[in-house]
């Protein structure tokens, strides 16, 4: 009786903002380590989810959505970014939403396709589509003229039709021993994933109270025995901004380091004490310059 070869590889995960890309690279790690929420552009980094099974260990490369619109000096960032992350990758994720396709999706296929690698089609959020008759004819008109390495209709946040996904990922990618740990599950630093902690709760509790030009800054990290001292500065553009995160009181902001903590403590599986304050830098999001201070760079 023969076994299979251990296999090994980086994967991609691209796809227009908004299609579930971060909750799939979670599913998919077993843990969260990307942050998700319902508005589109969450993601602005390339991180890297450890997806490890006994057959193999697949390299998920989370990406910000590709998109037409290069307003900001974000925008762009975002989309080299995106781009970026195709290059020495074995194959690439496409992520789509059940019963759509518009011109970004096609702007994203034609981007892999470009890049020479095999692609793999994710059909994310099955579960919401009632009519599951209509289905088949979507995805035989999203794959006609199109050449997939595999189809995959998916639910990432039921973490249902993952199994199929991952055995045609692992037959991309080459033959070789694991490239990590079996029990890392990302390449970022603890100080990054508590930035992207408080970002998260900001995008979630905000809603389209504010716009996209808040980031976060960790300026202390600190181990104090079996404690975590951590110090994030949430910057905004404007005092009007300031005031909105802030809330009455300083209510909201003490409900967003409260829930940021509580990720925190469940990820890193230790106690935290998180300080957080607000800041203006005006136009930090148009600010090349600023965007390097902030972390955003190539």
């Amino acid at each position: 009786m023969t076994t299979s070869p251990h296999r090994a590889g980086h994967v991609a995960v691209i796809g227009r903002p908004n299609v579930g890309k971060s909750t799939l690279v979670n599913a998919l790690v077993g843990a969260k380590v990307s942050i998700t929420s319902s508005r589109p552009q969450t993601t602005r980094h390339q991180l890297l989810g450890i997806a490890t099974f006994p057959e193999g260990q697949l390299l998920l490369v989370d990406t910000p959505g590709i998109h037409r619109e290069q307003k900001r000096a974000m925008n762009r960032w975002m989309n080299r970014a995106a781009r970026g992350a195709l290059e020495g990758v074995d194959a690439a994720l496409l992520v789509v939403r059940a019963g759509r396709w518009d011109d970004e999706d096609a702007l994203a296929f034609d981007a892999l396709k470009k890049a020479g690698l095999p692609v793999v089609l994710v059909v994310n959020q099955v579960d919401k589509i009632k009519d599951k008759a209509a289905l088949l004819p979507y995805l035989a008109k999203v794959s006609e003229g199109r050449d997939f390495a595999g189809v995959h209709p998916v639910s990432a946040l039921k973490r249902s039709g993952l199994d199929p996904l991952v055995k045609t990922l692992l037959a991309l990618v080459p033959e070789q021993d694991a490239l990590y740990g079996e029990d890392e599950i990302t390449d970022k630093s603890q100080r990054f994933l508590a930035g992207e902690m408080v970002r998260e709760q900001l995008m979630r509790q905000l809603g389209e109270e504010l716009p996209y030009a808040t980031t976060v800054e960790i300026e202390k990290f600190e181990v104090d025995g079996t404690m975590l001292r951590i110090g994030a500065v949430v910057w905004v553009e404007r005092d009007g901004q300031k005031a909105i995160v802030i809330g009455k009181g300083g209510e909201r902001l003490r409900e967003i380091g409260s829930r940021s903590r509580q990720q925190m403590e469940k990820l890193f599986g230790a106690k935290v004490f998180l300080e957080t304050w607000v800041r203006v830098r005006e136009g930090w999001s148009d600010d090349e310059a600023a965007l390097r201070a902030f972390g955003y760079h190539d």
